[in-house]
């Protein structure tokens, strides 16, 4: 979509005080600890684009607040190279480099906003390579200091931090089924068929790159089979949010021209837990 039709879509430039507006309306406030998931296109064109978006959010929660994103690693291994013939496998096993929170690029798929917001001045990102969260403001060192290696959605993990500490979730223009906070719902509960994976990825301990072996619920294919509780083709994220929403949990409204909710992580994990458990648990005793 070029620049006039994103003109066109948000009504004129989506500017940094248009969004701090758009943002404080939508109950963003001073002092908030908050976690985000954006998708810039949606926002309409927005002048000086991540950076602005930051800002603006800056501006809102002021010095008092914080900013996290999931980033991830782009350039991760992938978890079945070890399927790999062997000659490739030692290959990579020689020559990839070790996951680095201040190099390693987040995940492109993740949009352009977790990148521009590790890069900021005074950013700090966490050390588990494969979920690495990144935050910016006065808790951000609280909140991803001493990521656990293993079970890195579990208690101790970025978003357990940011629940304990009373955050928000802002779905700024993102589709609904990229909460990454219902990873911590996922780990968290206690329903049939949980699924988990193995891998291994290259990180530096004492200035030595090492291959180090990983343990995490299945954030890729899903922790759980959701099948049998959700529509066809629907993602169970999605549907979560969905159900959310209609319980009226969550505020919504517009930030320049995309559709955005903010959610209190608590209410989250809570209404999470109770749909993952009672709807799985319903599913394996049917008959």
């Amino acid at each position: 979509m070029d620049a006039r039709d994103l003109l066109a879509r948000s009504g004129g430039p989506v500017t940094r005080s248009r969004m701090s507006r758009d943002l404080a309306q939508l109950g963003l406030g001073d002092g908030d600890i908050v976690m985000l998931h954006t998708r810039m296109s949606a926002l309409g064109y927005v002048a000086g684009g991540a950076r602005s978006v930051i800002d603006a959010l800056r501006d809102v929660v002021g010095s008092r607040g914080t900013l996290m994103v999931s980033c991830g690693w782009n350039d991760a291994p992938p978890y079945d190279f070890t399927t790999w013939p062997r000659s490739w496998q030692d290959a990579l096993r020689e020559e990839h480099p070790a996951y680095d929170p201040d190099l390693s690029e987040a995940d492109h798929a993740n949009g352009r906003l977790p990148e521009a917001l590790r890069r900021m001045p005074g950013a700090v990102r966490s050390r588990h390579p494969d979920v690495s969260f990144a935050a910016l403001g006065p808790a951000a060192a609280a909140l991803t200091a001493d990521h656990p290696w293993d079970d890195p959605h579990e208690p101790g993990s970025p978003p357990a931090r940011l629940v304990e500490r009373g955050g928000r979730v802002l779905l700024l223009g993102a589709p609904l089924d990229t909460m990454t906070l219902l990873h911590h719902a996922e780990a968290l509960a206690d329903a049939p068929g949980k699924r988990f994976v193995t891998y291994e990825q290259p990180i530096e301990v004492d200035g030595r790159r090492v291959w180090r072996r990983f343990r995490d619920i299945d954030s890729e294919h899903g922790a759980f089979d959701y099948a049998a509780v959700v529509g066809e083709g629907q993602d169970p994220f999605e549907a979560i949010v969905l159900d959310m929403l209609a319980a009226g949990i969550g505020r919504s409204g517009r930030v320049g021209a995309a559709e955005s909710h903010l959610f209190e992580t608590a209410q989250v994990i809570d209404f999470a837990l109770a749909w993952i458990e009672g709807r799985l648990r319903r599913e394996d005793h049917r008959p």
